[in-house]
Order: structure tokens, then sequence, then C-alpha cells
């Protein structure tokens, strides 16, 4: 699996999840009110609002949290938030991408490049690493959705491009352009999704051994972190061995 995915699985193995569910919350929270903002605050005429809130939903976000975020984005008072992409690398060459979303640009570029630097990473110019990476639909679904072929051909009469399944669920990637198609054909034949959501999918992938996973992990604990930080995708690849020993650390 990828750098994303695996981190995600790190993720919720490792991670405290009270701390992860708050920023969670808050993450998506701005998501909604940024998409809300930028188009129509009804999400049945604004795809990207109904990717937001189907995301929130997903997360289990309580629906008055929702419904809070997309009324803050019609006030005068909303906040004025701009989306930026940063790339670099991270320990051992890994590529990495970060998508912030910000009210203060300066800040944001001084604490990603900080990061970065105090992390054994280096942060580059946009364009760096991105041509390592192509954007693209995913879908996420448990592992009780289905037995992974069953999952497979549901995939390909949806019109998705590829299915990694493994015990932990399956990962459906598609055409950024044919997300919402997609995962209306999916929700139909396999029932309501875990995630939906775009994504950076590597299309090159670095190797890794255990302390330099260990290394980049970190690096990407701190950037998530950051209330500013929306996501963080690297390149990673890491063998069963290498997975198995960060785990039990």
């Amino acid at each position: 699996m990828a750098g994303h995915s695996k981190w995600a699985n790190i993720q919720h193995r490792k991670g405290k999840q009270d701390k992860v569910r708050s920023k969670m919350f808050s993450k998506l929270s701005k998501e909604i009110s940024v998409a809300a903002k930028m188009g129509d605050p009804d999400p049945d005429k604004n795809p990207r609002l109904r990717l937001a809130v189907k995301e929130a939903k997903a997360a289990s976000m309580p629906k008055d949290v929702i419904e809070r975020a997309i009324k803050k984005s019609q006030g005068g008072d909303a906040d004025a938030y701009e989306e930026i992409r940063y790339e670099g690398y991270g320990p051992g060459g890994v590529a990495v991408i970060v998508e912030a979303m910000t009210d203060n640009r300066n800040r944001t570029a001084s604490t990603v490049r900080s990061t970065f630097g105090k992390n054994g990473g280096n942060l580059g110019e946009t364009g760096s690493v991105g041509f390592m990476f192509e954007r693209k639909g995913e879908i996420a679904y448990k592992a009780d959705a289905g037995d992974a072929e069953t999952v497979l051909m549901a995939a390909i009469e949806a019109g998705a491009e590829d299915v990694e399944s493994d015990e932990d669920g399956h990962l459906i990637h598609c055409a950024q352009t044919d997300l919402h198609e997609v995962a209306q054909a999916l929700e139909a034949s396999l029932g309501e999704s875990e995630s939906t959501r775009f994504v950076w999918v590597p299309q090159t992938t670095t190797p890794v051994d255990l302390e330099t996973l260990t290394k980049l992990m970190k690096l990407v604990e701190v950037l998530e972190d950051d209330d500013d930080v929306q996501s963080v995708t690297t390149n990673f690849d890491a063998g069963d061995e290498v997975m198995a020993a960060y785990e039990a650390s």
C-alpha cells in the first residue's frame, strides 16, 4: 500500500484517539466552511461541500457541528482561509506533500519550514516533489464490506481505476473528476463508505528502514498536529518486517 494509506493505519493504531478525533473534527469543520463559502451552502448544489459533509459524517461528526460549520461560512465574520500546498523531502529522501488552510500564510510557511528542518527534512519549492504523485479520488471501505473479489468487481462496474485490499479494508481509487459518480455507484452496491476524498497517490516510492520510518513518522506527526495543516502525504515504502517492527515499538 502507498505511503498515505500506511500512515493512516499507523495513526489509527498508535494515535491517542481523543486527540486525533478532536484534530480531525477541527480540520473537517474548516474544509466544510471553506467549501460552503466558495460555493453554494447547499451540499446538493456544491460537489466539494457534499464530499466534505460525507467525510465528516463518516468520521461521526455530530450533525449540529456540520450545520454550524456551514452556517459560519455564510456570516460576515467568516474566516478568510487560503489553501496552500507545500512540498519537500523528509528523512531518507522521502517525498512529502503538505496541504494547508490558513488565515496567515507567513505563519504557516514559517511553521512548516521549521518543522521540516527540525525533523530531518527539507522544504522545497512548489513542484519539487509533486511530479511523483497523481491527484486521485479515493473511497475507503471497511473489511466487512465484502471480500477482495466482490469489492473489485463492484469497483470495476462503478468506473474505478484501482483497488487495494488487505485485512484492514479496501481502498478504491478513481480519476479525480469521477469521484462523485464512482462513490455513488459504490454506495448502491456496497453501502456507505468509510470515507470519500481527494488524495495524492504516489507514482514512485522510496524504500525506508526502521530508523528512517521512525524519523519520518515523527515529522508527519508534528506536521499533522499543526492546526493549519489539513493533510500530509508521503511516498515511503516500508516492507512488512519494518512495519511490524515500527508498530511494535
